[in-house]
């Protein structure tokens, strides 16, 4: 078996090795390499091993550049210190995943699957591309919940309970369906970034809503909208002119 590992951390490469001829002393490891842009020189001139050990993070990048560079279809084990949550998207798209330090154990339960899945020809089933891989990673992510102190406490509101944000002398609040405010520290725009687009839609300079505390919507003058939310703000509710059109497609989604 022709291997390649991809892995900037030298001691690490140097365990994998040991660990590697361990488990089978016929594994040749063909190179090891440190970064992007060394894979993919190599790769050009040398084609695809049978299996590739991955590290995620390299010296100039993360490894996911070297495909967008190189077509390489060799099954991949990561070896990575990434936590569980992204983890559970390398389980699905590679031959397996070793969290950094590698366990010997695990080490061996890897080459085994390889071998029954691409040696052995065992039914593995289709495998997602690596670039389903890439596309998965790049999903944004939004703020689930928002610490509250009320006195000495912390608390916290999670973001689909939460009405509407709004702004009000210099400060903050969002406002929950129990009619509950709690000062947060962001801003609008901060918030913007942060918060679910498909949920949360900015109205003005003033007010961000969530779709759920929308209960009528009525034409005003000079080309705006005014909202009735719940709960009822102490303050009228104005869709600025230039965001009425993206406001209309934004509730039509």
């Amino acid at each position: 078996m022709r291997v390649l590992l991809i892995e900037d951390e030298r001691p690490a490469a140097l365990r994998l090795e040991q660990l590697l001829q361990a488990c089978d002393a016929g594994i040749e490891v063909l190179a090891v390499l440190d970064s992007v842009q060394g894979s993919v020189r190599w790769l050009q001139e040398h084609g695809a091993p049978d299996l590739l050990f991955l590290d995620i993070q390299l010296a100039d990048g993360l490894s996911f550049d070297i495909f967008r560079q190189v077509d390489v279809r060799s099954p991949i084990i990561f070896t990575t210190a990434f936590d569980q949550y992204m983890l559970k998207a390398f389980r699905l798209h590679s031959v397996d995943y070793l969290l950094k330090p590698i366990d010997p154990e695990e080490l061996s339960q890897a080459l085994q699957k390889y071998r029954r899945f691409y040696e052995q020809g065992e039914p593995a089933g289709e495998l997602p591309s690596l670039r389903e891989l890439m596309a998965s990673l790049q999903k944004p992510t939004y703020k689930e919940r928002f610490l509250i102190k009320a006195g000495q406490q912390i608390t916290y509101v999670a973001a689909d309970e939460v009405h509407y944000f709004y702004a009000e002398d210099g400060l903050l609040y969002l406002r929950c369906g129990d009619g509950k405010r709690h000062v947060i520290d962001y801003t609008l725009d901060q918030l913007v970034d942060v918060l679910n687009p498909q949920s949360f839609f900015r109205l003005s300079r003033k007010v961000i809503t969530h779709v759920q505390a929308i209960r009528k919507v009525n034409p005003y003058f000079n080309n705006r909208l005014v909202l009735e939310l719940h709960p009822r703000p102490d303050f009228q509710v104005l869709v600025s002119r230039d965001r009425v059109a993206d406001f209309k497609a934004w509730l039509d989604t």
